[in-house]
């Protein structure tokens, strides 16, 4: 939803009625995860899914296809509850409705990827005593991002998409309706908005030094990162990294004692590991450089400038 207000921002213009945006539906009509996973492991009750709907519950462990647009409780993956990670909304909500609702207020709607987690599900159900069937967190969709991202978020407006006339293949927004998605007709001419990645990982293991050196050359330079949200968008970039690590623009000085970004700034906001980022560093075996770990709870780390790794750039 982020994206999607600044995306109203950018297209706050009156006079434009549509404006194109990357998503279009494909031959494929796949189950898969709110959190965007693909689902792998399924487990369907007696002939289910009966191919006439497109979002899941739960029933006695087994999972069936209903109406998107009927009204279920539901259980919420969370960071709050620390013993199961589960959170019953006893609410009932239509599926969209219910996976805004785990998305403002927990994690997202609850996904079940393997038999434990389907049997730690059910088990939460009955210590909690509930008696009704629940959504989760799984939808069928036909949609695809043209970057080929597995992003699963929607923003349709209400009876969207309709597929009116059959050939209603991709998709505008309309400003003038709080920018909500519509299905349109690909042979329609329409203003548009073009993507740009601010970050670039480059999966090839260089030096610090000859990381900066291919930023500048190619980009602007090493990525600093000076927020949480900046932080937020590393996280998801380096996650695809090949390395245990990623080079940042980040710079130990041994004549001062302190880090620095090489984009000129000084480090603020921070998010080192415990033990690294102190300042008293080792300046006698290699100068010291700053990268950020690929997988883990991905804080920052020191390491000699001669270790070589993937690579974050920023575009400006």
């Amino acid at each position: 939803m982020n994206d999607m207000n600044e995306l109203k921002k950018s297209v706050n213009d009156g006079r434009v009625q549509y404006i194109w945006i990357g998503l279009t539906r494909t031959s494929r009509n796949k189950w898969q995860w709110s959190s965007g996973e693909p689902a792998l492991y399924l487990n369907w009750g007696y002939k289910q899914p009966d191919g006439r709907d497109e979002c899941a519950f739960m029933r006695n462990g087994e999972w069936h296809d209903w109406s998107c647009s009927n009204s279920l409780t539901f259980i919420c993956n969370s960071s709050n509850n620390t013993n199961t990670g589960l959170v019953f909304v006893n609410q009932t909500k239509n599926w969209r409705d219910a996976q805004s609702f785990c998305r403002k207020n927990h994690i997202d709607l609850v996904s079940v990827r393997n038999q434990n987690e389907n049997q730690q599900i059910q088990k939460f159900i009955n210590d909690s005593h509930i008696s009704n069937d629940v959504w989760i967190g799984l939808f069928r969709d036909s949609w695809q991002w043209s970057d080929q991202s597995n992003s699963s978020f929607r923003y349709w407006a209400p009876t969207q998409p309709n597929n009116a006339g059959g050939n209603e293949n991709c998709v505008v927004i309309r400003p003038s309706a709080l920018g909500q998605w519509h299905d349109f007709s690909d042979n329609k001419q329409n203003p548009f908005v073009c993507h740009e990645d601010k970050l670039i990982l480059i999966t090839e293991n260089l030096t610090w030094t000859e990381a900066m050196r291919h930023c500048r050359q190619n980009y602007t330079d090493l990525v600093s990162v000076h927020s949480v949200e900046m932080q937020n968008q590393v996280m998801n970039v380096v996650k695809r990294a090949s390395t245990e690590a990623v080079w940042l623009g980040l710079r130990h000085s041994c004549t001062v004692g302190f880090w620095f970004w090489v984009s000129g700034e000084t480090v603020c906001y921070q998010n080192w590991a415990p033990g690294n980022g102190t300042g008293d560093e080792d300046c006698v075996s290699a100068v010291r450089s700053g990268a950020v770990q690929s997988g883990g709870d991905q804080r920052w780390i020191s390491r000699p400038e001669h270790d070589k790794l993937n690579f974050l750039c920023s575009r400006d």
